[in-house]
């Protein structure tokens, strides 16, 4: 064997090894919010990914190895390293890849003010989307009202802790809270088809065009889910029928 040949062959080993380090995996599904924030995240950040479709009536091995705790989706595999959550990946992905576009502020009580209302978003809003997709009659009519009333704290809280309006409304890049609602809420007309009217422009008119603003965004655009397929999956899942006007 000629002297250079294994010198060479390590540094391809090695550089093999490299590329398979850097290598990022997403796992998820179509129709999920939550997996959408991370496309929109690396999509935002240049970082090209493997996306892995997920059958969640039928998890794959990868997916439970991957996200023992909660076997759910989205999760994130960078380094071979599996991380789990949306609002955790998020932070990873900016922490990880720290150039611009930053996703959260730099300054730390305009981080704070973004966190709190993600928070607010997922642990307030969303469960009553939910409990209005998995209740009927005056349950759900009695679930719509409480949607509303959460919706309007959360457009009154950041009108009032972001008056300069987002940097996305000010013609800069999608940011964190933009990508954490917008992957979901961009989409309230398809929840108004399945259930009706819940987010109203009439009433909600800063939430509103906030999400039309952003639906128009390209990289909004072509990462949503189409509108008739999410209508769709939502009826199937949840068993409901067109809602009657």
């Amino acid at each position: 064997m000629h002297p250079n040949t294994r010198s060479t062959t390590a540094i391809e080993g090695g550089r093999e090894s490299m590329e398979k380090q850097s290598e990022v995996k997403l796992f998820g599904t179509w129709s999920s919010g939550y997996c959408t924030r991370i496309k929109l995240a690396l999509k935002l950040k240049g970082i090209p990914y493997e996306y892995v479709e997920e059958d969640l009536s039928n998890k794959s091995d990868l997916l439970i190895h991957h996200n023992p705790v909660h076997k759910k989706v989205p999760v994130l595999v960078h380094n071979g390293k599996a991380i789990a959550e949306s609002l955790v990946i998020l932070e990873y992905i900016d922490e990880h890849w720290n150039h611009t576009p930053k996703l959260l502020p730099e300054d730390p009580y305009e981080r704070a003010k973004v966190r709190f209302w993600a928070n607010f978003y997922d642990q307030k809003f969303k469960p009553s989307i939910y409990n209005i997709m998995t209740s009927k009659g005056k349950e759900q009519e009695k679930a719509i009202e409480d949607s509303r009333e959460v919706l309007m704290v959360f457009e009154e809280g950041i009108e009032r802790d972001f008056p300069a309006k987002s940097p996305f409304l000010n013609g800069g890049p999608l940011g964190f809270l933009d990508i954490v609602v917008g992957s979901s809420a961009c989409n309230y007309k398809a929840m108004n088809e399945v259930v009706g009217v819940v987010v109203d422009p009439k009433k909600n008119p800063a939430f509103c065009y906030w999400m039309a603003a952003m639906k128009d965004c390209p990289l909004m655009k072509e990462t949503l889910p189409p509108h008739d397929r999410l209508v769709a999956k939502m009826r199937s899942k949840f068993s409901l029928q067109p809602p009657k006007t």
